[in-house]
């Protein structure tokens, strides 16, 4: 990495990772989804913190600040949907429990996020990127659904966190994995 590099303004986002089991789940959705409606392969993934505009260095120092003492977290799914975006096209959404809002608020406040700058957090891990008609969109809600019915009511830990490089790219070619931190485990 040159010091040019390090010095670039990028678009940085915080990712929640999901348990193992789910994350391959997620991924076998993918697969049968892109087969039929097309789409990048995804890694998958809670956005915990959106794209934020910031040098290399000034987001690896404010990664490793902000993950300094978190610990795994419980999300809960409340069901597959369908959004409006590419972004959000079919997607898991979860519970608003308070680790998931409270691990998101404490990243966004080490990114300097304010509450203004986007929509209200909707935490969401994404089965399909896509540009689909509404119709389109059903019929992968519904195969989504088919090939995994427990996306109803299933709990799972967020274990790590991980930095990448997200721009607007659809094909997803330039996403980069920056940095990653495993959470603590909470002891019983």
């Amino acid at each position: 990495m040159t010091t040019n590099d390090a010095e670039k303004y990028a678009p940085f986002a915080i990712w929640g990772i999901p348990s193992e089991n789910v994350k391959d789940r997620i991924e076998i959705i993918n697969r049968a989804l892109r087969e039929e409606f097309g789409g990048p392969k995804l890694d998958p993934h809670l956005t915990v913190v959106g794209m934020t505009s910031l040098t290399r260095a000034d987001a690896l120092k404010r990664f490793n600040a902000a993950c300094q003492g978190l610990k795994a977290y419980p999300a809960h799914t409340k069901g597959v949907s369908i959004g409006s975006s590419f972004w959000q096209c079919v997607y898991v959404l979860l519970d608003t429990n308070p680790e998931v809002m409270e691990t998101s608020a404490h990243c966004r406040k080490h990114f300097g996020y304010t509450s203004d700058m986007d929509t209200p957090y909707m935490p969401h891990m994404s089965l399909l990127y896509a540009n689909l008609t509404n119709e389109e969109k059903q019929k992968a809600l519904e195969k989504a659904n088919a090939l995994d019915d427990q996306f109803g009511d299933l709990g799972f830990t967020i274990d790590r966190l991980e930095l990448w490089i997200t721009d607007a790219n659809e094909t997803l070619s330039s996403w980069e994995k920056v940095d990653e931190f495993h959470l603590q485990k909470h002891c019983h």
